[in-house]
């Protein structure tokens, strides 16, 4: 019912993405931040609340307890078990769901604006109210145990657990999201609710709203959020990454692909060459058909149906990622080509028609990044996850458009230093 509703009513919503957004933004009483936005050209209301209760936040021996913990919110919640949750979501043509990675744990809700004061008092519950039933959770252990041991059989899994290993070494960065066979063993009911007593709290909270209601409806509901979360817990930080030694990893596997993982961290938020980083790599390999790497590796010589490469800021520095797959009598020479096309990208820049193509082409398509309360919603929680400035969107554009090709030369030059990063080969011959 829901899909369809806004699926009638989705021809008449015009957003003037390129119109400056209003983001109102303030901390509750308990300490909370708060950004918000109203839109009421469609009756939806979208929200987002997340904590700084990611991976990150698990040590070895308790890897997966994180993970674990946002799951198993959605699972039950004060006396409701997950059908009553999902059936009452349901009926009142509500969706809500979770997001998980290193930094942070997410929890999103969407409904109909005139059915939201009931969406928010299920949602709150979600949030305020988890039973971490022991029969669920050692139902989850389970298909936990079983998915990891799926994994372990995956060459792409493989090397990406094997690469963050090497780049990050002993930081919690390091540490698989989902845990590992012995880690999720360990992991009781107690676990769970001493975690989430610790990292949901409402110090860590960050909530979002973005629809169909008045600011009043906003700072109540967000006070109502914020009130009943944890009192005790603080907030918390993630070490400061420190570099690891240069490594080359080849690792046997049946497949008859080569999965390659090439690179090291190098960004986090909020980082100032970020702009000059994030153009450049859209000319390097990350702009897919259009990019260098794509048109060396993939289109001049057939080594690979695909190759990339992408920067992931994070709450400290994020990676530097190449990877491509190719069959495994190929790697060698794929990879020595791949390592020609990085270092004379890093030596000589980008073109000015590259980078006349790329500034059109991602200041071209920034809209359509834009154009819905839950797109808007998505930018938004990052921004306020990550305390960018609340001009960050309207200003985005301009500084993608004001990008040279010599910063993009002076900032490859300096932060992407091919002989600091790690490579890992799965499946090398």
């Amino acid at each position: 019912m829901f899909i369809k509703y806004i699926f009638l009513l989705i021809v008449t919503f015009s957003f003037h993405a390129n119109a400056a957004i209003k983001i109102d933004s303030w901390f509750t009483d308990k300490g909370s931040k708060v950004f918000f936005v109203q839109n009421n050209d469609l009756p939806i209301v979208d929200v987002e609340v997340s904590f700084m209760a990611g991976s990150a936040y698990d040590k070895d021996e308790s890897a997966g307890r994180a993970s674990l913990t946002n799951h198993m919110m959605l699972l039950g919640s004060g006396n409701l078990k997950q059908e009553e949750i999902i059936n009452q979501f349901s009926e009142i043509g509500a969706e809500i769901s979770s997001g998980f990675d290193e930094d942070k744990s997410s929890f999103s809700l969407r409904t109909l604006s005139e059915k939201k004061e009931e969406a928010f008092k299920l949602f709150q519950t979600v949030l305020h109210r988890p039973n971490f039933d022991g029969e669920v959770l050692n139902r989850e252990k389970k298909r936990y145990l079983s998915s990891i041991k799926q994994s372990d059989t995956l060459p792409d899994s493989i090397g990406n657990k094997a690469f963050m290993k090497a780049i990050y070494g002993e930081h919690s960065y390091a540490i698989p999201s989902s845990g590992t066979l012995d880690s999720i063993e360990t992991i009781t009911k107690n676990t769970l609710i001493r975690f989430y007593e610790s990292a949901y709290s409402a110090k860590s909270a960050v909530i979002v709203i973005v629809g169909d209601l008045s600011k009043k409806e906003a700072f109540d509901f967000a006070n109502q959020t914020s009130n009943d979360l944890p009192s005790n817990g603080q907030l918390r930080s993630i070490e400061k990454v420190k570099l690891t030694p240069s490594q080359t990893i080849k690792i046997e596997h049946p497949s008859s692909q080569a999965h390659l993982h090439y690179g090291y961290p190098i960004m986090k938020r909020g980082d100032e060459d970020f702009f000059p980083l994030y153009v450049g790599n859209y000319i390097l390999g990350g702009g897919g058909f259009v990019s260098r790497l794509t048109e060396e590796v993939r289109e001049k010589k057939g080594y690979v149906y695909s190759v990339y490469s992408y920067f992931m800021p994070m709450q400290e520095k994020g990676p530097f990622q190449i990877g491509l797959q190719t069959k495994k009598e190929q790697i060698d020479e794929a990879f020595k080509l791949v390592r020609k096309v990085v270092k004379d990208f890093i030596d000589n820049g980008p073109t000015e028609s590259e980078l006349a193509a790329a500034k059109s082409n991602m200041i071209g398509g920034f809209p359509l990044r834009l154009d819905s309360n839950k797109k808007i919603m998505n930018y938004i929680s990052m921004m306020a996850f990550y305390n960018y400035p609340l001009d960050y969107l309207d200003t985005f554009s301009d500084k993608v458009n004001s990008v040279t090709t010599e910063q993009i030369k002076d900032a490859f030059q300096r932060r992407v230093i091919l002989e600091e990063f790690t490579t890992v080969i799965v499946g090398a011959s």
